[in-house]
């Protein structure tokens, strides 16, 4: 059926009747088409990518488009010019614990990181001064999986964020420290802590900052290495203050030792300085003076090494106490006859055999002439008197208690001849 328009006017007063044609079904216009394509190409942008580090990164979230028919419009966020940078790499194994953890950040600054290991403990770390980088600030733990979270903002503040997993590795080789401290032990104030290494160590300034020693007065402790790396002692400047609290802290399990090796203990310590008791040996005179606590010392005559056997002169410290002690001389480097012997009330001062010990023969000799192997000799009994002057000294001896001989014509004493570090100045300890 056709439809009739009624025509103008003028086309009325010209007898001319226009017909309208109908349009055909299915036509639309171009401008439609178009809007179309630009809806479909907007979707595909708005969608988050992937940082090619393989971190997974997402920018601001775009807009959405405009519900509605025709005439409706997409706004996209504009991208985040920030571009996070995580080592190690996502997904990583047998990372090293020290030194390959870092967030990083170019076109932006860092507002947020986060690293987690499994049990939900956050890992201490700082942002650089300039919001570029963050590094943690001690070593991870070995064999332990993490995860990063980072968030960063561009100069227009669009941020951007990635998250990140890793795991460390775990070591085929580890090495044990020993020391020589009993933890809730009272020791006298000249103590030094020994620790010793199974093998020499060639990371030395990683292992300073895994063992460190905390003291109740803050009392500066630091340490030196001897033996060929293989052992460190701790010490603070001067002899410690009597009542003093003292900490070691043991961290070392994910410390590198050495290449591929690791340390295998995470312990701490603990002990408690006594009184004061400094011991003067005079070699020369035949006597020596005990200086307790301040109190007037005490005046003992005693026996030192023959002018073969010459006792060290210098600074030495208690570290071995027994009741009855085994000498023999094919064990040190003396002059004269052999001997083997037992002798009672021993405190050992060298690991080269220097004791301070009860001598029998010291009652005819002792504050008139030197005739010890290097020791110096009180005067004992053969099974050792409790009540005799080496068995109350001994008794009143602890770990760690002051003996400095002088005034022997024998040498000084290393540094590292038992606790002997009192000897080396502090400016090259």
């Amino acid at each position: 059926m056709q439809s009739i328009r009624v025509g103008s006017a003028n086309e009325r007063s010209n007898g001319v009747a226009s017909r309208w044609k109908p349009r055909r079904a299915g036509r639309r216009p171009l401008a439609a088409l178009a809007l179309g394509g630009a809806l479909l190409l907007a979707t595909a942008c708005g969608s988050a990518g992937v940082h090619p580090g393989g971190a997974a990164v997402s920018a601001g979230a775009g807009g959405n488009a405009g519900a509605g028919g025709a005439g409706a419009t997409s706004v996209t966020a504009k991208p985040s010019a920030a571009v996070l940078d995580v080592e190690p790499k996502n997904g990583a194994q047998d990372v090293p614990p020290s030194g390959a953890l870092k967030v990083s950040v170019t076109s932006g600054k860092l507002t947020q990181v986060a690293v987690t290991g499994p049990d939900g403990q956050a890992v201490a770390g700082a942002v650089a001064a300039d919001g570029l980088s963050w590094v943690p600030t001690a070593g991870l733990a070995v064999g332990t999986a993490y995860k990063v979270s980072a968030q960063a903002v561009d100069a227009a503040g669009v941020r951007t964020t990635a998250t990140n997993t890793f795991s460390t590795l775990t070591p085929s080789k580890t090495t044990r420290t020993d020391d020589n401290v009993t933890t809730n032990e009272t020791y006298g104030v000249g103590m030094i802590i020994r620790v010793d290494f199974q093998k020499a160590v060639k990371n030395k300034a990683a292992v300073e900052k895994a063992i460190t020693v905390q003291a109740s007065d803050n009392t500066v402790v630091k340490g030196h290495w001897f033996d060929g790396d293989t052992r460190l002692d701790l010490r603070p400047e001067s002899y410690w203050k009597p009542g003093t609290k003292v900490a070691v802290h043991f961290r070392t399990k994910s410390v590198e030792f050495a290449p591929g090796v690791y340390g295998n203990s995470d312990r701490d310590e603990s002990f408690t300085i006594g009184r004061s008791k400094i011991t003067t040996v005079d070699a020369q005179a035949h006597r020596m003076t005990v200086a307790k606590d301040g109190a007037a010392p005490q005046t003992i005559a005693i026996t030192a090494g023959s002018d073969d056997n010459p006792s060290y002169n210098g600074t030495m410290v208690v570290f071995q106490k027994t009741r009855m002690e085994h000498m023999d001389s094919a064990t040190t480097t003396i002059k004269g006859a052999a001997y083997s012997v037992d002798e009672p009330h021993a405190m050992k001062i060298t690991d080269s055999g220097t004791y301070v010990h009860g001598n029998p023969k010291a009652g005819a000799v002792a504050g008139r002439q030197n005739i010890s192997h290097g020791c110096v000799g009180l005067p004992d009994t053969e099974d050792g008197d409790d009540n005799s002057v080496a068995g109350r000294f001994y008794a009143d001896s602890i770990l760690g208690d002051v003996v400095i001989v002088k005034n022997s014509i024998g040498k000084d004493v290393q540094p590292d001849n038992g606790l002997g570090g009192w000897n080396m100045p502090w400016s090259a300890w």
